[in-house]
């Protein structure tokens, strides 16, 4: 059975340069950088015995969060990317993204893989998150999978396609 939870909510305060993670913790930010296709964010993990930091870009046309983390040598994970389907909203200086359950796996140039659907059911089913915006969810994941595989398994290349082009460090 999936562990049961209500959406995981972030914040994301350009003007403060820090993170609100979904269980309150305040993190420091190195760099965000608006652009016309959304947010760009750096951050370190201090402390993470596997994660050295994540770049992560919002994209609300798209309604995605696409993440690259650096592991400590001897901890890497076989992917290049992970995708988080997100509500995306911003007042002011401060974004918030609601994470609506679904992620992708990419690796690049082999393959794309949704995870997490087990959870989108439960939190349904507990009524967690209502039907409609289950199927929100769904049809954005699908959309990302078909639009990713359709280019090679290549996330970049797709988002670049999709009017949403990224730069990476």
């Amino acid at each position: 059975m999936a562990h049961i939870h209500p959406p995981k909510i972030e914040y994301f305060d350009l003007d403060a340069k820090s993170n609100t993670d979904p269980k309150g913790q305040l993190r420091s930010v190195d760099e965000f950088r608006l652009t016309p296709a959304g947010l760009y964010m750096f951050r370190p993990l201090a402390g993470h015995p596997k994660i050295s930091h994540f770049e992560s870009w919002f994209l609300p046309k798209l309604n995605l969060r696409v993440t690259r983390q650096s592991w400590h040598r001897g901890h890497e994970l076989d992917f290049d990317f992970y995708v988080d389907v997100v509500e995306i909203s911003g007042i002011g200086s401060v974004w918030k993204t609601t994470d609506l359950y679904l992620d992708l796996i990419v690796r690049t140039g082999r393959s794309t893989t949704v995870l997490d659907t087990d959870e989108l059911i439960t939190a349904v089913q507990h009524d967690l998150i209502s039907a409609q915006r289950a199927q929100w969810a769904l049809e954005t994941t699908y959309t990302a999978l078909s639009g990713i595989s359709a280019h090679g398994h290549d996330v970049v290349r797709w988002l670049t396609y999709s009017g949403c082009p990224t730069t990476w460090r």
